[in-house]
């Protein structure tokens, strides 16, 4: 039982040296920057600045896009998932779903601004059935587009897990005993799927969180997000403590968020 144990411990090692060099390590590196003012002294002043109008009204625009970006993957992933696990070849269409997250990031934001841009195909579109172009790249609307097209298959994939370990005979118990499809949804296959809503919310709402790339290219930096101001402060006004200042307050509402809704999954 001790041989066992040892095994099991010295196994154990290359995860730990993982976890202590790019998880503990980055995040006492990110507190320790976040204690320095832009003069490289010891201060509160960057958690004083954070709490001002400007960054806190920065703060709730970043969770309310983190929210629309959320709700709208949840409301296209779950029927499409439903769809997914009543029909036929599904793991095919599964694949063809997931395949676009392999492309690189980049390569699909630029061919968005492509697509979405004033001379393209749909503005082509638009003015071919008389409506004329529109500014659609540089918006909101594009920015939440582009974002719920990217996080989709992360909201998808575990929902569709979950329905698929959803035991069929209770729907058709339920059916029997003379529910209504709504009834049963609402009553039956939702809660016994919120697992997977949960962990789709968390693999969605957590990085739209700090997104910065698609704000800065999708939206024109008309969308300021988090993740835009920390990019700046890193690249831009080299002041690495606010970023750093910003970067923590980042961590510890993702920490909030995993918590919320694993005790959440525990009291259901």
């Amino acid at each position: 039982m001790q041989d066992r144990t040892r095994t099991r411990n010295i196994y154990l090692i290359p995860y730990m040296l993982w976890i202590v060099l790019f998880v503990i390590a980055p995040i006492v590196l990110i507190f320790y920057y976040s204690l320095l003012n832009i003069d490289g002294a010891w201060s509160f002043e960057n958690y004083k600045r954070f709490l001002s109008p400007i960054y806190l009204d920065m703060t709730l625009r970043s969770f309310w896009y983190a929210f629309l970006i959320t709700g709208f993957s949840l409301l296209i992933a779950y029927p499409t998932a439903y769809l997914l696990t009543n029909t036929k070849h599904k793991q095919l269409w599964l694949l063809l779903i997931i395949l676009p997250s392999w492309i690189n990031l980049l390569l699909k934001v630029y061919a968005f601004i492509g697509i979405l841009a004033l001379h393209g195909p749909i503005n082509s579109f638009l003015e071919a059935i008389g409506i004329g172009a529109r500014q659609i790249l540089f918006t909101d609307f594009s920015f939440i587009f582009v974002a719920v097209y990217i996080f989709i298959p992360y909201m998808i994939l575990p929902i569709f897990n979950a329905l698929e370990e959803l035991n069929p005979s209770l729907v058709a118990a339920s059916r029997d005993l003379g529910a209504s499809p709504w009834v049963t949804f609402r009553r039956v296959i939702f809660p016994l799927t919120l697992s997977g809503v949960k962990a789709g919310c968390r693999a969605v709402f957590i990085p739209a969180l700090s997104l910065f790339m698609i704000t800065r290219l999708i939206a024109g930096n008309r969308v300021i997000t988090l993740g835009t101001a920390i990019e700046q402060h890193f690249l831009v006004t080299q002041d690495w403590g606010m970023g750093s200042t910003i970067a923590v307050f980042l961590v510890i509402a993702m920490g909030l968020t995993m918590i919320l809704t694993e005790t959440g999954k525990k009291v259901s």
